[in-house]
């Protein structure tokens, strides 16, 4: 749809710079703008600029919703890019309720929610959990040791990894919780336990600064990750870049995406971003969702009135892109997107090692309506020795 009006389209952008999880969410800020370049050097939407409007939520959950709320009432932003924990994007979505606002959400989450406010581009557990779930099990073994932060994304990414090892048989032999600001003593601590319990896999939950303490304390415990690996859905690029490549190799994880993914938009938009932005914030499967789902964005906003939030809501499900991981597409009915899972290996150069990969595209089931492995039955052959 073309627009009689020239002014640009104010997008509005809530990536933490400062705070626990500022690695990350970085990374995210930075996809988003490396994209809203793309669409604007393009040509715009019909002429119009993309103008991103940006505050620093400190990786605070309140403070998040206070900018959600400042950006819809003070810079007249009805469409926003942001957010990085579940908490964070819970406080904001009162605010998307109450003002008629649409969030663009790039996180991997714990699925069992729906918003007609939100559409949501990382993976939902039938993505990553059910994936991960089958691949440890049936390659390490079924008693897992389970430690996560404190907050809602780990308790119910648990709670969904519990049962799909208790329907292999296993055993959780423990489910430990640390805050988002604990100290590296409390990781030795938690990796003393790991010891004793001697799990086939430790299943983490753990984020931001937290995840590079945890694998410190791992490795000064002389566990071996060819034994005995740390399992996790979030433990991405970015953090093995905060850690260094000599804690996190041999560690493993479940992802759409990851920066050794083999496809000719893959290698075009991390060469367009590296040009940008070196590598001090290196590109992960967040960062991705991040940038494709801006994409998604201009696609709709193509098709609808730019300046009608009702409008760009019913132009966004069935829009489907060239993403970095592969096509993506937004679903018709749940508002997350179909997306391709992954297994990856960190290697001795802090990279991933892709070991398995869907051969198609994964429909979001954020509900785990069918609560089995099924979704990985469609897997390559492993491409490596585990």
């Amino acid at each position: 749809m073309t627009s009689i009006h020239h002014d640009p389209i104010r997008i509005g952008m809530l990536f933490s710079e400062t705070g626990v999880t500022s690695e990350i969410e970085n990374s995210q800020r930075l996809g988003t703008l490396l994209a809203v370049d793309e669409i604007n050097a393009a040509g715009g939407i019909g002429g119009r600029e993309l103008q991103v409007i940006a505050h620093d939520p400190q990786s605070r959950p309140a403070l998040f919703r206070s900018l959600a709320e400042r950006l819809v009432r003070e810079d007249g932003v009805r469409l926003i890019a942001g957010c990085y924990t579940s908490s964070a994007r819970k406080a904001v979505m009162p605010v998307l309720d109450r003002w008629n606002a649409l969030l663009l959400y790039p996180t991997l989450y714990e699925g069992f929610e729906f918003s007609r406010h939100v559409f949501y581009t990382g993976a939902a557990p039938n993505q990553n959990s059910v994936q991960l779930a089958e691949f440890m099990t049936r390659h390490f073994g079924t008693r897992v040791f389970m430690v996560g932060s404190d907050y809602v994304f780990p308790y119910e990414s648990n709670r969904i990894m519990s049962d799909l090892v208790l329907e292999r048989g296993g055993e959780k032999l423990a489910e430990l919780y640390l805050p988002l600001d604990a100290r590296q003593d409390d990781f030795t601590a938690v990796a003393k336990r790991i010891r004793q319990a001697a799990p086939d896999f430790v299943f983490s939950t753990v984020v931001g600064e937290s995840t590079a303490m945890l694998h410190r304390a791992f490795r000064s415990a002389g566990l071996d990750p060819a034994r005995t690996p740390i399992a996790s859905l979030s433990t991405c690029e970015a953090e093995v870049h905060q850690m260094g490549a000599e804690f996190a190799e041999g560690h493993i994880t479940a992802a759409p995406y990851f920066q050794t993914v083999d496809t000719d938009t893959n290698r075009r938009t991390l060469a367009a971003y590296r040009a940008r932005n070196g590598s001090e914030h290196p590109a992960n499967q967040c960062w991705e969702a991040a940038c494709f789902q801006m994409h998604l964005l201009a696609d709709a906003l193509g098709r609808a009135d730019p300046d009608d939030v009702e409008s760009v809501r019913r132009a966004l499900p069935g829009t489907e892109v060239d993403a970095p991981q592969g096509r993506v597409r937004i679903d018709e009915e749940n508002h997350h997107t179909h997306l391709r899972p992954r297994i990856g290996r960190v290697d001795a150069t802090g990279r991933f090692e892709i070991l398995e990969e869907a051969r198609e595209r994964v429909r979001p089931d954020p509900y785990l309506v069918s609560h089995t492995l099924d979704d990985w039955s469609v897997r390559t052959a492993l491409r490596a020795t585990v």
